[in-house]
């Protein structure tokens, strides 16, 4: 590559946009960080994931906060809860969606737009946008900027602690195996379950054998308007929503 080449392709790179993941924190924009309320007040182009059909989370927690004129750009999931995991299909879906997204996305910061792409909780914890990440982080710039996780506000609503002295912490997806949420919740000194929905009768069952259920909280909707806390015992045959927790403390060493 002859100087003059080195120079151009430098130029281009430099007027190339970033691609912002940022985390909107648990639902309350007051719990939002600085950072993430001043990018998004300033912002030419916002993306964020929904449901068909629906305007989504991460687009409510912003309302009034983005400027005249933004562009937005939805990205709809062709397929949430209607496949199960274990089917093929499910995750060729997921990933073609995930590549078109990859290639809209890239061809705006190509372009020198930065674009804001809005991630409930944080976006390095079990959301949707590190997929993106993954894709986007050899091709164009990619920042991330990091949020209160919707499992801290879950604690918090609770008025204890979830975690004291030398306590273990396990995070646990419903969607597991009822033998490994046993082992798992049998072994930690403290609990988070997330993806609850209609895993909701697995994970109670599984409490019962680890011999946590009368310890266990549910949270729905941590740090929304509908926000509900109560122990899990008390919530007997109800069908959780997607926005719930349960949270299991630990008792460990204190002063």
């Amino acid at each position: 590559m002859t100087v003059q080449q080195e120079v151009r392709a430098a130029a281009a790179q430099a007027v190339k946009g970033t691609i912002w993941g940022v985390g909107l924190g648990p639902g309350d924009p007051e719990l939002m960080s600085v950072r993430a309320d001043r990018l998004l007040r300033g912002a030419s182009h916002v993306a964020y994931f929904r449901k068909a059909g629906r305007s989504g989370q991460a687009r409510r927690i912003v309302e009034g906060m983005l400027p005249d004129g933004v562009v937005e750009i939805a990205m709809e999931y062709p397929v949430t809860t209607e496949i199960p995991l274990t089917d093929p299909r499910y995750n060729a879906l997921l990933s073609a969606f995930y590549s078109d997204c990859t290639t809209r996305l890239q061809a705006l910061a190509e372009a020198g737009h930065d674009v804001l792409v809005l991630a409930e909780g944080d976006p390095f914890f079990y959301g949707s946008f590190m997929h993106l990440h993954a894709r986007l982080r050899d091709l164009v710039p990619v920042q991330v900027v990091p949020a209160i996780t919707g499992m801290g506000a879950a604690w918090a609503a609770t008025d204890a602690p979830i975690t004291w002295g030398d306590d273990v912490l396990a995070t646990l997806m419903g969607t597991l195996p009822e033998e490994v949420l046993v082992t798992q919740m049998q072994q930690a000194d403290a609990l988070v379950v997330m993806k609850i929905g209609r895993n909701i009768d697995k994970i109670r069952r599984a409490l019962r054998r680890a011999g946590r259920f009368e310890a266990a909280w549910l949270v729905e909707y941590a740090a929304m308007p509908d926000q509900t806390v109560q122990r899990l015992s008390e919530a007997e045959e109800r069908i959780t929503p997607y926005f719930s927790i349960i949270i299991v403390h630990g008792q460990g060493r204190r002063p």
